[in-house]
């Protein structure tokens, strides 16, 4: 995978009036898994949507690759995230989805599709409906997605939601094997230990603020 750097320096976010992000800054360098921590409402996901180019920052400025993101460019084609519940047709199946995603553009080659369904260990040939899928599978077609693309950044929300001790142990195998295929990754979690053994750097968000803690 390509080299990649997310540089955030000031990022704060409103809602209304409140103020969810407060002046969050953060680097990632190029095949570094970083770990975000914090509780549901903490800001993760908003942080994570801003970085990838979903939101756009109230204040701040976010670089990815050294283009600053809504200004040199709209949108990182480098970055595949899965940020809070993933969406898809609940009347196809795991392939018909991605295939509806992939005709957007056609970026890649088609046969990227069934990899991508097959790294996650899903079955693309599978006719059963996604509307049928537990949480698990449903996290796993989300991650499939993200990696169809073949992005050198990863931006993955909550990923071991919805899981059992096995899919636990898969998932987990999966996105370490990513890291030392040299993704550059930022794994979002409420429980640090879904991501201690993952990620070398680790950050706390809490109502808006962010601090390293490790």
């Amino acid at each position: 995978m390509a080299n990649a750097c997310i540089e955030a320096h000031g990022i704060v976010k409103h809602f209304g009036r409140q103020e969810v992000l407060k002046g969050i800054d953060l680097t990632v360098e190029a095949g570094e898994a970083v770990g975000l921590v914090g509780n549901n409402g903490s800001g993760k996901s908003v942080l994570l949507k801003c970085l990838c180019g979903l939101m756009r920052p109230d204040q701040g400025e976010v670089r990815i690759n050294g283009k600053g993101l809504g200004t040199d460019i709209q949108r990182a084609p480098e970055i595949g995230a899965v940020i809070e519940a993933p969406g898809f047709l609940p009347s196809k199946n795991a392939y018909d989805n991605l295939y509806a995603l992939w005709v957007l553009n056609r970026r890649v080659p088609k046969e990227n599709i069934t990899r991508s369904i097959q790294t996650v260990g899903l079955d693309p040939k599978s006719r059963k409906r996604v509307g049928k899928y537990s949480m698990g599978m449903r996290q796993r077609l989300g991650l499939a997605q993200a990696l169809m693309e073949d992005p050198s950044i990863l931006l993955l929300d909550e990923p071991f939601n919805g899981l059992d001790k096995t899919g636990l142990k898969e998932m987990y195998t999966l996105i370490h094997g990513l890291g030392q295929q040299g993704a550059t990754m930022i794994v979002a979690s409420h429980n640090p230990g879904d991501i201690e053994q993952l990620c070398a750097k680790v950050y706390e968000i809490d109502a808006g603020r962010m601090e390293r803690v490790r």
